[in-house]
């Protein structure tokens, strides 16, 4: 970040005008290894100008985190946050070439759509795509000579993987649309938000051509506003399960913990701790089906909140990592019956979900999926697949040698 990289030089300038300055103030006495200092830090040693200035940028939402204690922040979620927006570019680039003819693109053309490749506008692309030299590079192709933005062939390979693999697990992603389907109000989404969406739960690129395969699950119909939406042709009970109630029998007593709804008494009632617990058990259980419908309940009633809670836990559910950008969450907000109170709603059940990055983009994490290291529990074969595609995204050139080895060994 900016100020992070402002911090460090004021430090500098500060040490070398007062050698007997202690730099470990700045990171802590307690801390064994030096780290860099934050811009709190350095508030005290800043001008009035500087110091407001620097306050502002730590008070945008650009920068301001999410959680409000930074206490209970868990460094583990928030670095799996700041690594997708590091790899932003080459995951919507993957995307983007894919679908055009060659998985190439001209490199004057690439400019103006920075949007679609996932970088700043303004940006060289030149400089984005040397950060990932395993996966892209600029060849000068006939008969004009001009540089384009292509694919290597380790990347050509690794599509023709991930194709294979998409096709091998297309039943699943079946029945995860049909489930989203069935919690969603009128059991009906358009196919933009689905598409839009598509990465969170595996789809392919080409999924809305091939929902026609499957006209026992699936009908395509056009609604009053003129959007193409998916409508769920049959109900299947078997399918009306949620991922609580599956865990209930095995695992009761966590599934107990997962929500908090509590009950406001005053000071008057002074209660125990164990008292309570007990007392707030009375409105957690039972709790609301999330394959129920909504639009029967009172829409500020504990039911509802029940309802939109246990709706947003089955949506990361079926998500391929168990979370979701709140951006992704909102895009579903008619069709879940969620109100403008989703992050106060969702920072009340601190068991069940943590939130984590920047007050302008968030994303909200199904704790229960995660071990205490920030790894998932169990892992997609998607997952797996791109995990092994990011972490050639990090190689430089030097280790091009041995990433060939290592796919033609798991290959």
């Amino acid at each position: 970040m900016g100020w992070r990289r402002f911090a460090t030089a004021k430090l500098a300038s500060l040490l070398s005008r007062n050698p007997n300055l202690d730099p470990s103030i700045f990171s802590g006495a307690a801390s064994a290894a030096p780290s860099a200092p934050s811009a709190a830090d350095v508030l005290p040693f800043l001008g009035c100008r500087q110091r407001k200035k620097l306050r502002k940028k730590l008070q945008s939402p650009r920068v301001r985190s999410i959680q409000p204690d930074a206490g209970r922040r868990l460094l583990h979620f928030e670095a799996i946050v700041h690594s997708d927006a590091q790899l932003r570019f080459i995951t919507r680039t993957k995307s983007f070439l894919a679908g055009l003819p060659g998985h190439r693109l001209p490199l004057a053309d690439a400019g103006k759509l920075h949007r679609e490749l996932g970088f700043p506008r303004g940006r060289k692309v030149s400089h984005f795509a040397a950060c990932h030299p395993l996966l892209l590079h600029l060849p000068r192709l006939p008969p004009d000579s001009k540089p384009y933005l292509a694919f290597t062939p380790l990347m050509d390979s690794l599509l023709e993987e991930e194709r294979a693999l998409m096709d091998a697990m297309e039943p699943q992603r079946v029945t995860t649309v049909r489930k989203l389907l069935m919690i969603s109000a009128g059991r009906r989404i358009p196919l933009a938000k689905l598409h839009h969406c598509r990465l969170l739960f595996g789809l392919p690129d080409d999924f809305r051509d091939q929902v026609r395969k499957y006209p026992d699950f699936f009908r395509i119909a056009v609604d009053p506003d003129g959007r193409h939406v998916l409508e769920l042709v049959e109900w299947d009970p078997a399918l009306a399960v949620s991922a609580l109630e599956r865990d209930f029998v095995p695992d009761e007593a966590r599934v107990r913990r997962t929500f908090k709804f509590t009950i406001p008494h005053g000071k008057s009632l002074p209660l125990e701790e164990d008292d309570e617990r007990r007392l707030n058990s009375l409105t957690t259980l039972p709790l609301v089906s999330p394959y129920s419908n909504g639009l029967e309940l009172k829409p500020w009633s504990l039911e509802a909140e029940k309802y939109r809670v246990g709706v947003i836990h089955e949506f990361l559910s079926l998500t391929l990592e168990k979370r979701a950008w709140i951006h992704h969450i909102v895009e579903f907000k008619e069709e879940f019956n969620l109100t403008k109170h989703t992050y106060q709603m969702l920072l009340k059940q601190p068991r069940a979900f943590y939130l984590a990055g920047t007050a302008m983009n968030w994303a909200v994490f199904l704790k229960d999926a995660y071990k205490d290291d920030g790894s998932l529990i169990e892992k997609d074969p998607q997952v797996v697949f791109n995990e092994t595609f990011l972490r050639y995204a990090c190689m430089t050139e030097s280790e091009r040698g041995e990433a060939i080895v290592e796919k033609r060994i798991n290959g």
